[in-house]
C-alpha cells in the first residue's frame, strides 16, 4: 500500500476539493480510496497536512524563533526613502557628518509625527529610522547643536535648491506668513499683524519662496513687527547677488507688492512681478471710467492700461460666482451688526445704559465684531443713540463684489492675460505651503525657542520637512482626495470658480478608488504604513544565536503607495 497523500480536485470555477487518499496496486491497476474531504480547512493548514504526509518533522513556531524586539519601519523607512531619491543629505553636506545625520532624522520625524526636540528623541526610537541613520545614541543637545550646523548651512543648501528649481525667468511665488511663541525672550519676538488669530501673543514673520508649482526653495526669517513690502528687496537682491539669476518674476499679493514695493524695486533690473490691485485702487479706476462694469456683459476677463500704472497692463476679472459669496457675506454680516445695535438702543431707550463713553464703548464692541463699522453712521450723546446703514456705499461696493484686477510689469509678448490671471493663482499653493507647515502636518507653531538662530534653524526645518511633504504629496496624488489632471488647469479659464475633474469628485462622493479600495489624505496615507514592522528575532535557548531581522510582507495597497513614491525624481 502507497502512503498517504492530498489530491487536488478541480470544481468548475469554484475553490477545488482536497481530498486525504490512500492508494495501492492490484496487478497492474492502482486503486484509490477517500478517507477524508479536507476542503473546508484553510490552505495553511491542508499544507501542513501534506508535509506530514511527505515525512518531514513539523514544530510549533515558538520553538523555531522568538522576537526580541519590534520597531515601526515603514513610515520614516518610506519618508527616507524620499529624501535619498531627492539628494537631500547631499543638500545638507558634500561631507558625511553625524550632525547631517541627525537634520536627516529630524526633517522625517518632522514630516512623521513633529514633536518638540525632547519629545523626538524619546519618539524615533519606537521606529527604525535612528538604526538606519546611525544616530541612536543622539539627545536632545544633539539635537540642538544639528540645528545650530543646520543653520551654518542654509546658504548653501538654499543656493542648491533655488538653482535646482529656478532658472532666468522663472516664476517665483513668494509671501510672508506669521506664528506666534510661547514667552518673550527672543529678540525676534515683536507685536504685528497676527495672522494666527492670537490676540496680544508675540510672533516672528517669516517669508517662503517657492517655484511656480508651490515647491519650497528658501524661507527668510524677520522680526513679528515687519511688514509684507519691506521683505520684497531684500529677496530680490538675494536672488540676483547669491543665487546669480539676473531675471526673475515675482509673485506676490496685493499686501506683499503695493504701489511703494514696486517704486522701490523699480530700480532693481532683472524685476519683473505680478501682484494685484487693492479694492480702493480698483473704485478710483471704476469711478473714473477707465473700469467700465458694462464690459464684463459679453466676458469675464479683459485688459486696460491707465497713466497712473505706467509701463504695466491691467488684467480686469470678474468672478460671479465670488460675487455672490461676497455679497451674501456682506449682508449676514450687516444683519447680524444691526440686531446686535438694535439691542444697544433699547438698552439706551431703557436707561440700562447711559453715557457716551459707556455707549461709545459698547457701540464699538459691536461693530468692530464684524468689521462693518464703515457701512453704518453712529449717533451718539449722553441719553441717547441712533444709527443708520450708508446704502449707497453698501451698493458701490456691491457693485464691485467678484471684481479684481490682476498688475504686471510683464508684457504681452512674455505672459498672456490669461496666464497672468493664473500665475496670480498660484499664490494658494504657497498659502498651502503655510498650512502644512503651521498646522495641519508640521506644526511650526508654537515657537518655543528663546534664542534668534534657533528660531531660524527651527522654521528652516521645517521648510526642508515640507519640501520633502511636498514630493511625496504629488506622488500619492492618485490614492489622495486630490485632482490627478494637473493639465486641465493650464487650459480652463482663469477666472472660473476652480473645479475638480470628474475623476476627483467620484473620489471625494465615494470615498473609494477605481479598484474599490479606500481614499486617502496625506496623514491617514503615511500612518498606514506604520503596520509594516521591523522584527529581530533568534532561536530560543540558545544564548549565543545570531539575531535575523524579518519585515513585515506589505499588503497591496501599501505596496501601490511605496511603489509610487519609488518614481519621485527632484
Amino acid at each position: 500500500m502507497e502512503p498517504m497523500h492530498i489530491d487536488v480536485v478541480p470544481n468548475r470555477g469554484s475553490r477545488p476539493a482536497y481530498l486525504l487518499r490512500e492508494a495501492w496496486r492490484e496487478g497492474k491497476k492502482i486503486r484509490k480510496r477517500t478517507l477524508a474531504n479536507l476542503s473546508s480547512l484553510p490552505n495553511d493548514q491542508i499544507e501542513a497536512i501534506r508535509r506530514v504526509l511527505r515525512g518531514e518533522k513539523l514544530a510549533a513556531v515558538g520553538e523555531l524563533f522568538e522576537i526580541t524586539a519590534s520597531r515601526i519601519h515603514g513610515d520614516t523607512d518610506a519618508v527616507l526613502s524620499v529624501m535619498k531619491r531627492l539628494g537631500i543629505r547631499e543638500l545638507l553636506s558634500a561631507r558625511p557628518s553625524f550632525e547631517a545625520e541627525v537634520v536627516m532624522g529630524m526633517v522625517a520625524a518632522r514630516v512623521v509625527a513633529p514633536h518638540t526636540k525632547l519629545a523626538t528623541t524619546r519618539w524615533w526610537r519606537t521606529r527604525t529610522l535612528p538604526e538606519d541613520l546611525q544616530i541612536e545614541p543622539a539627545t536632545e543637545a544633539d539635537l540642538y547643536r544639528a540645528m545650530d550646523w543646520l543653520l551654518g548651512h542654509q546658504d548653501l543648501i538654499e543656493k542648491k535648491l533655488v538653482a535646482r528649481h529656478l532658472k532666468n525667468g522663472s516664476l517665483a511665488l513668494y509671501d510672508l506668513t506669521s506664528s506666534y511663541f510661547e514667552g518673550k525672550k527672543c529678540s525676534l519676538a515683536a507685536r504685528g499683524h497676527n495672522r494666527d488669530g492670537k490676540k496680544n501673543k508675540l510672533q516672528v514673520n517669516y517669508g517662503l519662496l517657492a517655484d511656480e508649482r508651490g515647491c519650497p526653495v528658501a524661507v527668510s526669517v524677520y522680526p513679528g513687527d515687519t511688514g509684507d513690502p519691506k521683505t520684497l528687496r531684500p529677496l530680490v537682491e538675494r536672488l540676483k547677488q547669491h543665487h546669480r539669476l539676473e531675471r526673475v518674476v515675482v509673485v506676490g499679493d496685493r499686501g506683499m507688492i503695493g504701489q511703494a514695493a514696486i517704486e522701490d524695486a523699480s530700480t532693481l533690473a532683472g524685476l519683473k512681478w505680478i501682484t494685484a490691485l487693492k479694492s480702493s485702487q480698483i473704485r478710483a479706476l471704476v469711478e473714473g471710467g477707465a473700469l467700465q462694469l458694462g464690459l464684463f456683459d459679453e466676458k469675464n476677463l479683459f485688459e486696460l492700461t491707465h497713466p497712473d500704472y505706467p509701463g504695466e497692463r491691467l488684467v480686469a476679472c470678474r468672478n460671479v460666482e465670488l460675487g455672490k459669496l461676497r455679497g451674501h457675506t456682506r449682508q449676514s454680516l450687516l444683519e447680524a451688526t444691526v440686531k446686535e445695535l438694535e439691542m444697544v438702543s433699547r438698552m439706551v431707550r431703557s436707561g440700562k445704559l447711559r453715557g457716551a463713553g459707556s455707549i461709545g464703548v459698547r457701540v464699538g464692541r459691536v461693530v468692530n465684531k464684524y468689521k462693518v463699522a464703515k457701512h453704518f453712521d453712529l449717533t451718539i450723546e449722553t441719553n441717547r443713540f441712533d444709527f443708520a446703514l450708508r446704502e449707497a456705499e453698501i451698493a458701490a461696493e456691491a457693485a464691485l463684489d467678484g471684481i479684481y484686477v490682476i498688475r504686471t510689469s510683464l508684457s504681452k509678448k512674455e505672459m498672456s492675460a490669461s496666464d497672468a490671471v493664473r500665475s496670480y493663482k498660484s499664490l494658494s499653493q504657497v498659502e498651502r505651503a503655510f498650512r502644512s507647515i503651521k498646522t495641519v502636518d508640521l506644526e511650526v507653531r508654537p515657537i518655543h525657542h528663546h534664542l534668534a538662530d534657533r528660531v531660524r534653524a527651527h522654521i528652516f526645518l521645517c521648510m526642508l520637512a515640507y519640501y520633502v511633504e511636498w514630493h511625496i504629496r504629488e506622488a500619492w496624488r492618485p490614492i489622495l482626495f486630490a485632482d490627478v489632471d494637473l493639465e486641465a488647469k493650464a487650459i480652463r479659464d482663469p477666472v472660473a470658480p476652480a473645479q475638480r475633474s470628474v475623476d476627483a469628485e467620484e473620489k471625494v462622493a465615494t470615498k473609494t478608488l477605481p479598484d474599490g479600495t479606500a481614499v486617502h489624505s496625506f496623514r491617514t496615507a503615511l500612518s498606514g504604513l506604520s503596520t509594516i514592522v521591523r522584527n529581530t528575532c533568534r532561536t530560543p535557548g540558545l544564548p549565543n544565536a545570531a539575531s535575523f531581522l524579518v519585515v513585515t510582507t506589505p499588503t497591496s495597497q501599501q505596496q501601490r503607495a511605496l511603489d509610487l513614491l519609488a518614481k519621485i525624481a527632484p
